[in-house]
Order: structure tokens, then sequence, then C-alpha cells
């Protein structure tokens, strides 16, 4: 079910909301900003926490990192803000998963290469750009955003039935995703490492969506593009942090507690947020 949900039924979403929508009116650049503003902040609290607090090495600082920072946009996310907001809050959001896998897997691969190897062997940025680049042009994700770009860039209707395919499978991406997120947390479980687990969640749950409606809110986002955005942010860690965690080789059960302790607070974390951003953004 994670495998139809990832490699089948988002990218069609994706490549739907690519063709059929209209971008105009929100700033992506602005909402770039706020957003990884605060996923690079975040992230260094992760970092320290990890090492500095709780005494882990760097290795695992990177992937309590990750975890305070890295978004379950797909399998969450989605499903959450076509409910709450509609298509319109859908193109949003697409504009951040645009560009969330790239940035956040390029740091993941260059942190990885930075920490991952021995204290006297040196970075090969080639090999960090090789390995950036296999991974990015292998994932569904980001092939069903160009496969939708190049179709909107030709101009060119999709056949009916096409669209009528396409328009199936994509209305299955929110409540698979929210079936296939069930399974996941029932495979990880917790496992140890409880305490550093429960404050790296504090920092991905109250931390992050905190700084993006700062954030937001400086540079005067349109209501809907903020709403979405700090949503996005409140969203609880998905398991690409688990996934980082094991090319590491350290810091599994970390990861693994962390995603599903901030998964089950996120029930009452994301109402608290919702609250705020209708209040502040209306």
């Amino acid at each position: 079910i994670s495998e139809f949900a990832i490699n089948v039924a988002m990218p069609l979403l994706l490549f739907q909301t690519m063709v059929k929508s209209d971008f105009h009116g929100v700033a992506p650049w602005s909402l770039w900003g706020a957003y990884f503003a605060a996923v690079a902040i975040t992230w260094a609290a992760g970092h320290l926490v990890t090492t500095r607090i709780f005494g882990r090495d760097a290795r695992a600082g990177v992937v309590g990192g990750v975890s305070s920072a890295f978004s379950n946009i797909v399998l969450l996310g989605v499903p959450f803000i076509l409910g709450i907001f509609g298509p319109s809050g859908f193109e949003v959001l697409s504009l951040l998963v645009s560009v969330h896998l790239p940035i956040m897997l390029m740091a993941s691969i260059v942190l990885f290469e930075v920490f991952g190897r021995g204290s006297g062997e040196p970075v090969h940025p080639l090999r960090v750009i090789r390995s950036f680049l296999r991974r990015l042009c292998m994932n569904p994700l980001i092939i069903g955003i160009l496969a939708g770009l190049a179709w909107r860039i030709t101009g060119a209707p999709l056949p009916d039935v096409a669209m009528r395919l396409v328009d199936a499978l994509a209305d299955t991406a929110g409540p698979v995703a929210l079936f296939a997120m069930g399974l996941s947390l029932r495979r990880f479980g917790i496992s140890g490492n409880v305490r550093p687990a429960l404050v790296l969640s504090v920092l991905k749950l109250f931390l992050m969506p905190a700084l993006v409606l700062v954030f937001v809110w400086l540079l005067g986002l349109p209501p809907l593009t903020a709403k979405v955005a700090v949503m996005v942010a409140a969203m609880p860690s998905g398991v690409n942090s688990y996934l980082i965690a094991v090319q590491f080789n350290t810091g599994q059960a970390l990861a693994s507690n962390q995603m599903t302790i901030a998964t089950a607070c996120a029930a009452i974390t994301t109402a608290f947020w919702l609250t705020v951003v209708l209040h502040v953004f209306g």
C-alpha cells in the first residue's frame, strides 16, 4: 500500500496539479524562504540537542536534525491539506513538495558525506552530486512533478480517457496515504531513546511551525499560503528520517521513536496550530 501511495497515487496527484492548477498569486520565493529558514534553524537545534545534551556522536546528530525538520508532507500533509484547504491549498502545497524533497535530500547527502566517513577522509563533491542526481531522478514524486510541468509547457490537452484515469488514481492518494502511514507506525513502534525522541518531537511539533508562522507573517504572505506553510511545518516527521538513519547505520531507534511519538502527539498539536493560523490569518 505504501508503494502504491508513493509510486503511483501521489505522483499522479502531483502530475494532475501541475497540469490543471493556476498558480497566480502564490509567491514561491517568499514561501520557500520562510519555510526553509525554519527548516535550517530547527535542523540545527535538533543536531545540537542530540549531540550536546544527549551526548550522541555527530552522525546521530544528523539523524536528530533531520528528524526535527523533515515534515511528513506526502503521507500526512497531502490528505490533511486537501481535507482542510481543498484544491487551492494543495496548489500551495505542491510548490513546497516540488523543492522540499530535493533540498532535504541534498542536505542529507552532504551531511552524510561530511559525518559518515573517517575524520581524515576528504569529501568528494562529484560523488555527492552523482548520488543526489541518481536519487532525485529515480524518485517517483519528482518524476510526477516534472512530467506535469513538461505537459503544461506544451499546452496540449490531455486526452479525456487518460485524464479520467489520472483523476481516478489521484483521488485515492489521500485515503491510501493515511492507511499507509498507519501501517508504517505499527512496523516501527517505540524501542528505547524515549527522552531524546520526546525532545526532538517538541522541536518538530512546536519550534518549526512557530518559526514558519513568524517568517510568513514578517514576509506578508497571502493568508492561504501562510496557513498551508505553517500547517505543513506542523506535520510530524515521516519515514525519511528513519531511512536516513539506516543509511548512516546509527540512530535508527531514535528516528523511529521520534516519528512514532511525534505522529501520536500530532493529533493534538495540529489542531492547536490550525486554531492559531485561523485566528492569525483568518
